[in-house]
């Protein structure tokens, strides 16, 4: 096996123009080596992971916004959303979540605006 690699090897980086080791490369078939997987398959599989991770996140954040820190979480909340839908998430239906729950941030925080007159407020009354 280690022959025949490294045969190949030197065939393929000794020859330019490819017509002196095709004849040894269709005798030779390495049956012990392994298939060779896509070198990009981690970093797509690592964007997706990241993607998935902000959907979860603009959700949990427009949650949590609804009850304290709107003014911080649904900008941030949507953001994320729109970062996650842009690198294209498996979970788009959280994505759209988040959106939506970001914009109901700003809807809440701005009806308390109004009937307030001041940005800050407490569940208390």
């Amino acid at each position: 096996m280690t022959l025949t690699l490294i045969e190949r090897t030197r065939c393929t980086d000794a020859a330019p123009d490819k017509g002196a080791g095709t004849a040894l490369d269709k005798d030779v078939v390495d049956t012990d080596a392994a298939p060779e997987k896509a070198p990009d398959a981690a970093p797509r599989r690592a964007v997706g992971r990241e993607a998935d991770g902000l959907a979860v996140a603009s959700f949990v954040l427009g949650l949590v916004g609804l009850l304290v820190f709107n003014i911080l979480l649904g900008p941030m909340a949507i953001v994320m959303a729109l970062l996650a839908l842009a690198r294209r998430t498996r979970r788009r239906g959280r994505a759209f979540l988040g959106l939506a729950l970001g914009v109901a941030d700003l809807a809440v925080l701005a009806a308390l605006v109004t009937a307030n007159g001041t940005v800050a407020w407490s569940i208390g009354g």
